[in-house]
């Protein structure tokens, strides 16, 4: 049994810009997995740097409150709220609230830097 404790991953800052702690990955632990986990933390009244991921991905908020950009499309996004974030697609998430807004990330398959394009 694996258990993965948030305290235990190292924290780093992320190419677009949100503090990140990455809890599950199929090349850092021999897991049968196909898809990354991970932490994120946007401080208030930041804004990730807009990118996008050749693979999908989901974001789950657990506190805080934020805008969510996905190409054209806006929606705000509160704790609770699940969303997809399609292949392709160009994206960033601002922090709107006056907390730290947290989310998880899964990323499917499993993130990979070469996945990535940074704007």
């Amino acid at each position: 049994m694996l258990v993965q404790k948030l305290q235990d991953c190292a924290e780093f800052l992320a190419g677009d810009n949100t503090i990140l702690r990455e809890l599950l990955h199929p090349d850092k632990q021999s897991l049968a997995l196909r898809y990354s986990l991970a932490h994120a933390t946007l401080p208030v009244g930041k804004t990730s740097q807009p990118h996008s991921l050749s693979t999908s991905e989901v974001y789950y908020i657990l506190s805080g409150m934020g805008e969510m950009h996905i190409d054209d499309e806006t929606q705000i996004v509160q704790p609770g709220d699940a969303v997809y974030i399609p292949p392709s697609t160009r994206q960033f998430i601002c922090n709107s609230g006056i907390e730290p807004l947290v989310f998880i990330c899964i990323v499917d398959p499993a993130w990979r830097i070469e996945d990535e394009t940074v704007y």
